[in-house]
């Protein structure tokens, strides 16, 4: 699904796997995972994803960054939130999440980060598999039939 420019190495653990991406065009490490994460759940490049996020924050007043802002624009893309119960708040690995998940397309916020997780494998710069999953973004089923 993720376009996958900016190069992957797979590591595999039982049915899902870290998948490293990167599409930042001149494959810069910064602080930009809120775009990677949308950028490997849409398809869409790095460019296209930040431009439309910065505008979404232009509208909103309010930093690209801001979980507000990103989460208005995945809202406009089809995608529906869910919070995590609350039965074991520190304890819901995005790893568990990614076996619980084996289909669909979601984009996963923890406390600091935000992630892509497509059919069970997760996309990022370092694998951020023990991060804790506060809330995920759900593709909706249209969305994602549209896309293939």
């Amino acid at each position: 699904m993720p376009n996958l420019n900016g190069g992957l190495q797979s590591q595999q653990t039982n049915d899902m796997a870290f998948i490293y991406f990167n599409p930042n065009p001149d494959q810069r490490l910064t602080e930009d995972c809120v775009i990677r994460a949308i950028c490997a759940a849409t398809n869409r490049d790095w460019e296209d994803v930040y431009i439309d996020v910065v505008i979404q924050g232009l509208f909103m007043h309010n930093m690209p960054e801001a979980n507000s802002v990103w989460g208005e624009y995945l809202t406009n893309l089809g995608f529906e939130k869910t919070l995590v119960p609350n039965k074991c708040p520190h304890c819901y690995t995005l790893r568990e999440f990614c076996a619980d998940n084996p289909k669909g397309i979601y984009v996963i916020n923890t406390d600091n980060h935000a992630v892509a997780v497509v059919n069970g494998d997760y996309y990022d710069t370092w694998d951020s598999g023990n991060e804790i999953v506060n809330y995920y973004w759900k593709r909706s089923e249209i969305n994602e039939q549209l896309s293939i």
